[in-house]
């Protein structure tokens, strides 16, 4: 069940908070509980055992390791075999056939793939459980005793599917007390519309320009059509994520919690570094804190370093996806923040102190083309038309030196015309200046005593809303790209 379809929306949504709001305080978690779980199970009822097993599981294990803290020895050995369960879950459902099939490819052999759906969020409610985990090993929280209330860390259905990944000490006390109010509820409703805006109006389309371009063949493509086939990928994926991140924190607000930030206009960096910092913030903390750190960070010296910040992006690109092209992708990252902590970056700085600007806008272009890029290796998981596209989006021939490639074409021309609104719409949202002019315009008015939102406000929300929904009713095409991970 999407965020964005029909039967969440109408139906879902309305009911699960009647029924949260019209039971006791006391009777709410476990009402939330029973929500998520229903949300879970409406696409994959058996993989509700699956879901069930985790929370119990790891439930147990953080019992165990809060008893026995006095034995050190007993407890890593309690983490070491939880975090190798987790993975072991993980690695079956999600790497199973991928590695069936490339021992396949290396050794001849006909080894049958199991042929398993992927658990819808697998990926994010693992790494959130291995959090709780470690970090109760780690004594930066407490055990959670009540079974009910850990249930609910775990699947909460907000941003059960795609995050944000929210570590324990983040709801720890929410999940025993929080706050309910009008005014939390009705940011929550104008968080999770922007969000909705984003994913079935912006993102959606940017889709729809990709799937065109994708489906021709590479001996149709201009150079023209691999670069818009990139950049528009670059939005879709954005505008999903990001959408889908603010409807998740919305959501949360609407039941009482507070979710920390997923994203924060990341196109705007200025390098890949400050990208990373930006983008899906929730995985790189995780995997900042619980590998890159753990690994020695950049305390072992540079060639450690090194080493380490290799290791966890191919892990990162793996995270994505059973594929090789996240493999790579992963490693792509990985040797651009190597090259950025040796030259790249030292040499922005040297540039900085002569041409301010100059390096301003070099260090933003340069980022920005880089990732440009790396969603196109992202995005297309078969090898072969991986490597040809990137022949003619960097060098503009096919396969062999032969075939040339022309630079634009009528197609082109036609895409960029018939989408050139919503192209511009989608760019400068991606700036971030549509927030900063309406936070500028809520600090004003707050500031002129006026806390509630004015009437043409909740007009305004509800005219976007229902210009959203309408998208949803009348689309066929509606994919959520972070829904397999």
């Amino acid at each position: 069940m999407l965020f964005s379809s029909v039967t969440f929306l109408v139906y879902f949504l309305p009911i699960a908070i009647l029924v949260y709001y019209m039971v006791p305080s006391r009777f709410k978690n476990a009402v939330i509980l029973v929500e998520s779980l229903f949300f879970y199970s409406w696409g994959e009822p058996v993989y509700i055992l699956l879901m069930i097993t985790s929370i119990i599981f790891n439930y147990i294990s953080g019992l165990a390791i809060s008893k026995l803290q006095s034995s050190k020895k007993f407890t890593k050995n309690v983490l070491f075999f939880n975090v190798f369960v987790n993975l072991a879950l993980l690695g079956f459902f999600k790497y199973a056939d991928f590695t069936i099939d490339n021992i396949n490819a290396i050794f001849g052999t006909q080894f049958s793939t199991l042929e398993l759906p992927l658990p819808i969020g697998i990926s994010f409610y693992t790494f959130q459980a291995m959090s709780y985990i470690i970090d109760l090993d780690r004594g930066k929280v407490r055990v959670q005793k009540n079974l009910v209330n850990f249930a609910v860390y775990i699947s909460m259905f907000p941003q059960l599917i795609a995050g944000p990944i929210v570590r324990f000490k983040t709801v720890e006390e929410q999940l025993n007390t929080r706050v309910h109010s009008f005014e939390m509820f009705g940011n929550g409703v104008v968080r999770f519309t922007f969000g909705l805006a984003k994913k079935v109006i912006i993102a959606n389309n940017m889709g729809q320009i990709w799937t065109a371009i994708n489906g021709k063949e590479l001996s149709d493509l201009s150079i023209m059509n691999v670069w818009l086939l990139a950049f528009s990928f670059a939005l879709q994926i954005y505008f999903d994520f990001s959408g889908y991140s603010d409807m998740a924190i919305g959501l949360g607000k609407m039941f009482g919690f507070t979710f920390d930030e997923n994203f924060n206009y990341p196109y705007m960096s200025k390098s890949i570094t400050e990208f990373w910092r930006r983008w899906h913030i929730s995985l790189g903390t995780w995997f900042k804190e619980y590998l890159y750190i753990p690994l020695g960070g950049n305390k072992k010296g540079e060639m450690r370093q090194i080493f380490n910040i290799l290791v966890v992006w191919s892990l990162t690109g793996l995270w994505h996806g059973a594929s090789w092209n996240f493999a790579i992708w992963g490693m792509y990252f990985g040797i651009f923040l190597v090259l950025e902590k040796m030259f790249i970056l030292k040499g922005m700085s040297k540039l900085s102190n002569y041409l301010p600007l100059v390096s301003k806008v070099l260090s933003r272009l340069y980022t920005l083309v880089a990732v440009v890029i790396s969603w196109l290796i992202f995005s297309i998981t078969d090898t072969n038309r991986l490597i040809a596209m990137l022949k003619i989006l960097l060098c503009g021939y096919g396969f062999n030196s032969e075939s040339t490639i022309k630079l634009l074409d009528k197609s082109d021309i036609y895409l960029l015309s018939s989408n050139a609104l919503i192209l511009i719409v989608a760019i400068v949202a991606a700036t971030g200046l549509p927030t900063a002019v309406y936070v500028k315009f809520v600090k004003n008015r707050e500031e002129n005593g006026a806390k509630q939102m004015k009437v043409y406000e909740i007009i305004a929300v509800l005219v976007l809303f229902f210009i959203s929904f309408a998208f949803v009713v009348s689309s066929t095409y509606n994919p959520f790209l972070y829904f397999r991970f």
